[in-house]
């Protein structure tokens, strides 16, 4: 959808984020001024001055940008959707999911033309215990894989940061026990990975579910039973590509409300590759919480 002109915009940008990138920044910004977007630019130190710098500027905003990875844009979820204020993401971080289920390629120029292009549309905003996250939290293997992708990590391996965390968590992977209530069906099982999505694409471009998409109304959970270091390497293409499903090992379900318990244990859940919650976990889905600007494709939707 087609939307009022945007005329004052925020910038926030993770200083962290992709360095070199100054160059491609300034002429997207002088860009989006030749547009007639007045654009204010903030270097954030965090989170909380992120959100803070919002909630200020919220009543003479058109548009939020936020320049950086996964996490960074999901600290911004739940103060967007309290404001009420559209989102464009630049993509600048290492995995950059969000933006693949928006149908960016991740080419900063390509973010720019989104920009002054204007194209709207609504997704929804996944909910654990509260936290609000766009793509995809984890329990088990996830977890650790966030643990091990340390920014020193992401320094030296780059694109290939994720297939080196996930080599290192397979060595400390332990199994747990979980029940699972699925929009009122229960269910009890074994796993040593838990995955509940609500956008597409998680850990540098793995699809949680080939059916998922950001904007169903849905999320999406695969379990993975416990299983050999070989039998997970050759679950791989599965996984990589959504199709879990078609293997016996991995149980796969969607639904619009899901929770979990871990008996006794009480196990950190990660969202968007955040630390943000333990079990008891309650999931849910907000239906077209937040606008967001992309590519204008021909029928408006976003990607599958």
């Amino acid at each position: 959808m087609k939307a009022p002109q945007i005329r004052n915009a925020l910038l926030i940008i993770n200083p962290k984020a992709r360095q070199g990138a100054e160059a491609q920044l300034d002429d997207g910004l002088a860009r989006l001024e030749q547009a007639g977007i007045s654009v204010e630019r903030l270097a954030s130190q965090g989170p909380e001055q992120s959100c803070q710098a919002v909630r200020e500027r919220k009543d003479n905003l058109d548009l939020v940008i936020v320049g950086g990875g996964d996490g960074t844009i999901s600290s911004m979820a739940s103060t967007l959707y309290q404001c009420d204020l559209p989102l464009a993401v630049l993509p600048l971080g290492t995995a950059n999911d969000l933006a693949r289920s928006l149908g960016l390629t991740g080419a900063l120029d390509e973010a720019f033309d989104v920009i002054v292009a204007g194209q709207r549309q609504r997704i929804d905003l996944g909910v654990v215990n509260k936290h609000y996250f766009f793509n995809v939290a984890h329990l088990g293997l996830g977890v650790q894989v966030s643990e091990e992708l340390t920014d020193e990590v992401k320094k030296h391996w780059g694109v290939l940061s994720y297939l080196k965390a996930f080599f290192a968590a397979l060595a400390r992977v332990k199994q747990f026990k979980a029940n699972m209530s699925v929009d009122g069906v229960h269910y009890r099982q074994r796993s040593i990975q838990m995955a509940i999505g609500n956008g597409r694409y998680y850990g540098g471009g793995n699809v949680v579910d080939e059916k998922t998409r950001i904007d169903d109304g849905k999320l999406s959970l695969y379990s993975l039973r416990p299983q050999t270091v070989w039998e997970l390497l050759t679950l791989a293409p599965l996984l990589r590509d959504g199709r879990q499903r078609y293997n016996k090992r991995v149980f796969n379900v969607q639904a619009e409300r899901i929770e979990i318990t871990t008996g006794r244990k009480h196990m950190a859940i990660h969202a968007d590759g955040e630390p943000v919650a333990q079990t008891p976990a309650h999931f849910s889905v907000v239906p077209q919480a937040l606008e967001v600007l992309v590519p204008a494709f021909t029928e408006t939707d976003l990607p599958e």
